[in-house]
C-alpha cells in the first residue's frame, strides 16, 4: 500500500514539476530492494506513465510521433549501454551516484524555468550528440532525466515548451523499452512491486492531468525536497 501511494505521488508529481523517479526509486531501495532491481522495477512504472501520457496527448491531437521516433533513435544506444553499464555496478556504488543525482534534481527545482526562444538555429549534430547522452543517463539512472531531455529539446532542437512535453513522454518511452529488456535478462526486476508501482503512478498521473494546484505547488515542492533528503541520509548511511 505504501508503494502504491508513493508512486500516487511521483506520478502526480511529474506532472506537476517532474522528478518522479527521484522519490520511487530511493523508495524502492529503502523497503529492501538492491539497487539495480529498484531500477528494473522502476522502469516498468515509467513505462506504463508514458503510454498514458502518450495516449493523452493523441487525444488532444498533439501527435509527435514521427519525429519524436526520430529522436528517440539517438537515445537508443546510450540507454542500452547505460542500462548495462547499471545492472554490474556495485550495489553501493549505485546508491552514492544515486544519492548525488538526488542533490542535483533538488538544486534544479529551484532554477528558472525556459519560458521563450531568442535564436531559432537548430545545430542538429550537437542535438543528436546531447540525445545519446541522454540516452545514457536514463538508461543508467532515469532520475532526472526529464529535466534534461525537456532543456535538450527547448535549447538545442528550439522547441516551444508545449512540444517539449509532447517529445518527451515520446522519447522516455521508447528508449526505456530496451533498458527494462536488459534489466529483465538480468533478473533485475521485481513485477509484482514494479505493477504496484506503476497502478499508483498512473493514478497519480492522471489526477495530476486533471486537477490544477497553483497556490499548493510551492508547499509540494517544499515536502518533496524534505523526503528526499531524508531519503538521501538513509541511503547513505549516515543515521
Amino acid at each position: 500500500m505504501s508503494l502504491f501511494f508513493v508512486g500516487l505521488i511521483a506520478g502526480f508529481m511529474n506532472v506537476l514539476a517532474g522528478g518522479g523517479s527521484s522519490l520511487t526509486l530511493p523508495a524502492l531501495i529503502l523497503l529492501g530492494l538492491d539497487g539495480a532491481t529498484a531500477n528494473g522495477t522502476n522502469r516498468i512504472a515509467i513505462i506504463i506513465q508514458n503510454i498514458f501520457a502518450v495516449s493523452g496527448f493523441q487525444q488532444n491531437k498533439k501527435n509527435e510521433f514521427g519525429n519524436s521516433l526520430k529522436f528517440a533513435f539517438f537515445t537508443l544506444p546510450g540507454a542500452i549501454v547505460g542500462a548495462i553499464f547499471a545492472v554490474n555496478i556495485q550495489d553501493i556504488w549505485f546508491k552514492r551516484i544515486l544519492s548525488l543525482v538526488i542533490v542535483f534534481v533538488i538544486i534544479s527545482m529551484f532554477l528558472p524555468r525556459p519560458t521563450e526562444q531568442k535564436n531559432k538555429k537548430v545545430k542538429k549534430s550537437l542535438l543528436y550528440l546531447v540525445l545519446f547522452g541522454v540516452g545514457l543517463y536514463g538508461g543508467f539512472i532515469q532520475v532526472g532525466v526529464g529535466f534534461i531531455l525537456m532543456a535538450t529539446l527547448f535549447h538545442l532542437a528550439k522547441f516551444d515548451l508545449v512540444r517539449v512535453n509532447v517529445y518527451k513522454v515520446f522519447i522516455v518511452l521508447i528508449y526505456t523499452l530496451p533498458a527494462l529488456f536488459i534489466f529483465i535478462l538480468s533478473g533485475k526486476v521485481n513485477w509484482l512491486w514494479g505493477l504496484i508501482l506503476a497502478a499508483g503512478n498512473g493514478l497519480g498521473g492522471w489526477l495530476g492531468a486533471h486537477v490544477t494546484v497553483r497556490k499548493g505547488e510551492k508547499v509540494i515542492r517544499l515536502v518533496l525536497i524534505i523526503a528526499l533528503l531524508i531519503m538521501t541520509v538513509k541511503m547513505l548511511n549516515l543515521f
